[in-house]
């Protein structure tokens, strides 16, 4: 006799769960004003209901075993095929807040020079990665994969981006941002969103790159001049909105994995 499937991945469900298991994070934030880092509200905490649902959810599906092939994925760079791939991974959102940057002085704005020192920069680095592993081994390994067996990749990439953006706006509300810098903040969020699926399309589906990038965006924010004061949202968003969509018209449609017919590598 065969052994029975595991039941399908329900990213509705998943979706249901990690909204739930923010509302204490929330209600943490409005009883304390403190901030974690300049413009990082306790409410970031958060961060770890993504994983705590996948891992909820995996384990109904197939108890400890499917937990722990869950958790495995963390660091799971060998599935990279080419490692050429770091170099969008590590560098394509840094070009883009560079070119921000180049914006911002060529329009008039005195923005100070970054000031870039190596053990904060590490020590951010090192906890902005583990907060982005805790969110990315939830709607990449979970809500990804579950989706992806049903949807192509850039409708995935949307669902997937827009679920995300929401999700975080009851915390930038309780952040006092406005309704114009949330709404800049949802577009890049949501194309930040189809490139990481591009990413994890391209790198053998590896939780580890999509983290990386995850990763480096977070950073990037905290290095911009002066703790992310200066950091401009609309031209950000822009400039990410239109790598997303260039991704999507060369790629091939349904996997943002090969390109289109027509063009060579």
């Amino acid at each position: 006799m065969r052994a029975q499937a595991p039941p399908a991945r329900s990213p509705l469900a998943f979706f249901a769960l990690v909204f739930l298991l923010t509302v204490p994070f929330l209600a943490l934030h409005a009883l304390s004003d403190a901030q974690l880092l300049p413009g990082l509200p306790p409410a970031a905490l958060a961060v770890v209901c993504p994983v705590t649902a996948a891992m909820i959810l995996e384990h109904r599906r197939g108890g400890r075993a499917s937990v722990g092939a869950l958790l495995r994925r963390s660091f799971d760079f060998a599935r990279i095929p080419a490692k050429g791939w770091y170099v969008p991974i590590l560098l394509l959102h840094p070009a883009v807040l560079v070119a921000s940057y180049a914006y911002l002085r060529l329009s008039g704005v005195e923005v100070p020079g970054p000031r870039i020192s190596l053990v904060p920069v590490l020590a951010m680095g090192t906890a902005f990665f583990a907060a982005a592993l805790c969110e990315e081994l939830g709607w990449t390994a979970y809500a990804v994969d579950a989706l992806r067996e049903r949807w192509s990749a850039p409708a995935t990439a949307l669902i997937v981006g827009s679920v995300w953006a929401v999700w975080h706006w009851p915390a930038l509300l309780q952040a006092h941002r406005t309704v114009s810098w949330i709404a800049w903040w949802s577009l890049a969020t949501v194309a930040m969103r189809v490139i990481m699926v591009w990413l994890y399309e391209n790198t053998g589906r590896s939780v580890f790159a999509v983290t990386l990038f995850h990763m480096v965006s977070n950073l990037g924010w905290q290095v911009f001049p002066v703790h992310g004061s200066y950091f401009d949202q609309p031209s950000v968003a822009v400039l990410l909105a239109l790598v997303a969509v260039v991704i999507v018209v060369i790629r091939e449609p349904g996997t943002l994995a090969k390109p289109r017919r027509g063009h060579g590598r």
